[in-house]
């Protein structure tokens, strides 16, 4: 069975293409087939202006009937299609959305903060960890931060925050919403067991690309740190050439980087695991679980 996600996020639209096979015990094996990856960058426009610009609207369509066409070729059974923060916001949403979905048949689902969280927590990574951990997921994105906290092998707490990268970017983020997060976490993360973070979004896998780290090993809060120094001290031209980074990760990788620092930090959080998992890998998982 092939099942298909797209994550329309603030930042980027994913489309996710996998698999679904038969594994050992009759448990579900996910296998990737296509990952695409276009930068929209629709919170540019939203957290300034309230709304999706002309040209940026043209773009989602063009976006959307390109991704329609790789689901023809790979015969796509089944799709899920969201969007999060900057789709949230914008007044002109419910527009676009009738639009894509008379020109390609994709319908976008617009989810709420707490959705999303629910959603990146279907990804089940902390279910197969050790019991001697507690773990805080932290889903960094263009417009929002979902932090989902599981101990003793229970959900225990969800939210989502309106700190993003492009939002801190634009100057967007008071100082009370950060204080709401510190708060939030003080509350809601003790823990007689140490706690563990989860990462995903974008940026966290790039610095864990940096690091060379083996995979299923973390990066310490500390290292974090030094990245956030280091990229934060060099223009964004040189941060380009010398790590390799395209424009639209090098100039959002330092505000994810004081996003995931001050959830650490807070929730007093020595290190983290970044497995390759996303908002799309979580709406393929829901989107099994519903057609199962």
């Amino acid at each position: 069975m092939r099942l298909a996600a797209i994550d329309i996020g603030s930042n980027a639209a994913r489309l996710l293409i996998t698999e679904v096979i038969n594994g050992k015990e009759g448990k579900p094996q996910f296998n990737k087939l296509n990952l695409v990856r276009v930068p929209l960058r629709l919170g540019f426009d939203v957290f300034e202006y309230g709304e999706i610009s002309k040209q940026k609207r043209g773009m989602i369509l063009q976006t959307m009937k390109a991704y329609q066409h790789l689901l023809k070729v790979y015969e796509v059974e089944h799709i899920k299609a969201c969007a999060t923060s900057a789709m949230r916001d914008a007044i002109n949403s419910a527009d676009i959305i009738r639009k894509v979905k008379f020109e390609t048949g994709i319908e976008i689902k617009i989810i709420s903060g707490d959705e999303e969280a629910s959603v990146i927590y279907e990804n089940h990574i902390a279910e197969n960890l050790d019991k001697a951990h507690s773990y805080l997921y932290i889903d960094v994105g263009g417009g929002s931060t979902e932090l989902t906290f599981f101990a003793d092998g229970i959900l225990r707490y969800k939210e989502s925050f309106n700190i993003g990268t492009i939002r801190l970017l634009k100057s967007q983020v008071e100082e009370s919403t950060w204080n709401d997060m510190k708060e939030h976490l003080k509350r809601n993360t003790k823990s007689n067991l140490p706690i563990i973070a989860i990462g995903s979004g974008g940026n966290i896998n790039k610095v864990f690309s940096l690091s060379k780290k083996k995979e299923g090993k973390p990066l310490s809060v500390e290292l974090l740190k030094d990245y956030y120094k280091e990229l934060s001290s060099v223009s964004l031209e040189e941060r380009i050439r010398t790590y390799k980074l395209r424009e639209d990760r090098a100039d959002v990788i330092v505000p994810a980087l004081q996003i995931y620092i001050n959830v650490m930090r807070w929730a007093d959080i020595p290190e983290i695991y970044v497995p390759k998992i996303g908002l799309a890998d979580g709406l393929i998982q829901s989107l099994y679980e519903e057609l199962s």
